[in-house]
């Protein structure tokens, strides 16, 4: 398995950017699928997840309402809709899936198995 984030830039503050993750294998549609995000000197945290299904999303606090996870399962694509950015979301983003996790799983990044390489998003005030 193999995923592929791109999207990454330089945005003002209150801008948008949209992230793509293609993803790799045959068995996409059973995935669940999350983006997490690390910025300089912190640790990765969550940021987005969205069952195999499409029918389950989950954010952390602090994107919701400005965020959106999508997913395309006959492109086996996920995509990451940042909307009102600000600099404090200025981080690598990465892309992340693993085969069906319970709900209380999908915002441990040690439910992933599988990681992208990251994009970097860059937010100037």
């Amino acid at each position: 398995v193999q995923l592929q984030a791109c999207g990454g830039g330089l945005v003002q503050a209150g801008g948008s950017l949209r992230l793509s993750c293609a993803a790799s294998g045959r068995t996409f549609h059973d995935w669940d699928m999350a983006w997490f995000r690390q910025a300089p000197g912190k640790e990765r945290e969550f940021v987005a997840a969205m069952r195999y299904s499409g029918g389950t999303t989950r954010y952390t606090d602090s994107v919701k309402g400005r965020f959106t996870i999508s997913r395309d399962n006959a492109k086996n694509m996920v995509y990451l809709q940042m909307n009102s950015l600000t600099p404090d979301d200025t981080a690598v983003y990465y892309c992340a899936s693993t085969p069906r996790v319970a709900l209380s799983g999908l915002a441990s990044a040690s439910s992933y198995y599988y990681w992208g390489q990251g994009t970097l998003v860059t937010v100037s005030s």
